[in-house]
């Protein structure tokens, strides 16, 4: 179906400074986002930042594998909207990283609710992005007329 491996190249540049903003882009594709060290680590938050984008990814990974599974399995539906909440900590060396990401998934008209069920359970075992982390990963799925 696919032809691995597949490349995806991305590209940022900064400048000196922790105040100091910068932009990364997707080489495919027109758009550039800004970037910025968030407050909490002292940056000035003009920007998402890389724990942001670390979230997006995994979600927006998770909406893209659903929308294959989905597809693949006629699950008709009107909207799915995920809510995600990243925590940083500390490892056991004191050292930060993703810890845990909470993910409420909400998914939107769809009929078959056990058919629903069983893709949204593919799509969280499925993902390459959810795969590829060591970050904790909590589902709540949430089914609205």
């Amino acid at each position: 179906m696919f032809n691995y491996p597949i490349k995806f190249k991305v590209q940022a540049e900064a400048f000196s400074g922790i105040q100091t903003s910068w932009t990364t882009k997707a080489l495919s594709y027109d758009c550039e986002f800004p970037v910025s060290v968030p407050i909490e680590y002292l940056g000035p938050g003009k920007g998402v930042s890389p724990e942001d984008l670390f979230a997006m990814a995994l979600q927006n990974c998770f909406i893209a594998t659903f929308k294959v599974f989905a597809e693949k399995s006629k699950l008709e539906y009107k909207s799915i909207l995920i809510e995600s909440e990243l925590e940083v900590d500390l490892d056991e060396n004191k050292r930060g990283w993703m810890a845990r990401i909470n993910m409420v998934i909400k998914l939107t008209g769809s009929i078959n609710k056990e058919i629903a069920q069983h893709v949204l359970t593919k799509t969280s075992q499925g993902c390459m992005v959810l795969n590829s982390v060591n970050t904790k990963i909590n589902f709540r799925y949430e089914f609205l007329d």
